[in-house]
């Protein structure tokens, strides 16, 4: 691809995290050479077969400058999803940013579900048992891990 625009004006830090199993955030922060008035502006498109989209939600810095954005009902595809932010400045001409992202890479999973401890004195022992994390995207419970870390006071 051609990168028009002035060297340094793209965004930098581009990065998206989901979390409750349907919300998402994009951040990025300001091309270090960007002209003051550069306002930037995200679009998405989470598979091929969906329709390309604009941030509905803009994060603003302090400037009122958009500096990531928030997302709802958000479903994780198999394929990657592919964002562009470009900008835009009456001082000159801004480049873009684009990349491809494994969503389910970016999941912050939710807490195991009814976690219960049930602990009997003879023979000493405690039984802890729970359910996966809600995920809009897992299908196999065996896929997850877990770790106990058991504190005695």
């Amino acid at each position: 691809p051609v990168f028009s625009g002035m060297n340094g004006s793209a965004i930098e830090n581009f990065s998206c995290v989901i979390y409750n199993i349907s919300f998402m955030n994009c951040t990025w922060q300001a091309g270090r050479d960007a002209p003051g008035d550069t306002q930037y502006f995200l679009y998405w498109q989470n598979s091929r077969d969906d329709d390309v989209m604009e941030c509905e939600l803009y994060i603003k810095d302090e400037n009122g400058r958009n500096t990531g954005c928030r997302f709802h009902n958000v479903s994780i595809e198999i394929e990657k999803a592919y964002f562009l932010v470009n900008g835009s400045s009456k001082d000159s001409l801004i480049q873009f940013y684009d990349e491809y992202i494994q969503l389910y890479k970016t999941e912050i999973l939710t807490p195991p579900l009814n976690v219960a401890v049930s602990c009997t004195r003879e023979p000493a022992g405690c039984i802890i048992t729970w359910q996966p994390p809600l995920t809009s995207h897992v299908e196999n419970i065996k896929c997850f891990q877990y770790e106990i870390n058991i504190q005695n006071k």
